[in-house]
């Protein structure tokens, strides 16, 4: 059996950062990696969860919302998954970088904070993914230029 692209990948030399998956036609998956694999340091649900609620819907209406395809957690806990139509890396990143600063920003309801919206609702903290964001934001601003390669060693 073929093994999946992400298996591939050597998770003992991935830290924090953002990384490119894979490339399929014009499909970028990017790998947002909020912590180092394997170091015990997972996310919670709530906290996954949250984030993924904000993140998806700030990142569906930037300037690239009509180009996302999809936003979600790794089965890891150890970051998400977006991946985007035609994708320039560069105004990707910017606007990765702008939703993280909204998500720190915000106030009020979670989106999708509902019975009707959400199908596990009342795990919803946002005082978690807003912590979440900040500490990802502070890694992705760390570097000057990301090259988006997963490290080798």
């Amino acid at each position: 059996m073929k093994r999946i692209a992400s298996f591939e990948v050597d998770h003992r030399f991935i830290g924090e950062g953002i990384y490119i998956s894979r490339i399929d036609d014009d499909i970028t998956t990017y790998d947002l990696r909020t912590r180092k694999p394997n170091c015990g340091d997972f996310m919670s649900d709530s906290t996954m969860h949250t984030f993924e609620h904000l993140f998806a819907t700030y990142i569906r209406n930037s300037d690239i919302g009509s180009k996302v395809i999809y936003f979600g957690p790794m089965g890891c806990a150890t970051g998400f998954y977006l991946l985007v139509r035609n994708s320039n890396h560069t105004e990707t990143f910017k606007n990765v970088i702008s939703v993280l600063e909204k998500i720190v920003a915000h106030t009020g309801e979670v989106f999708g904070n509902s019975e009707i919206e959400c199908g596990n609702y009342k795990t919803l903290k946002l005082e978690a993914a807003k912590s979440e964001a900040e500490k990802y934001l502070a890694v992705l601003k760390s570097k000057d230029n990301w090259d988006f390669k997963y490290p080798k060693e």
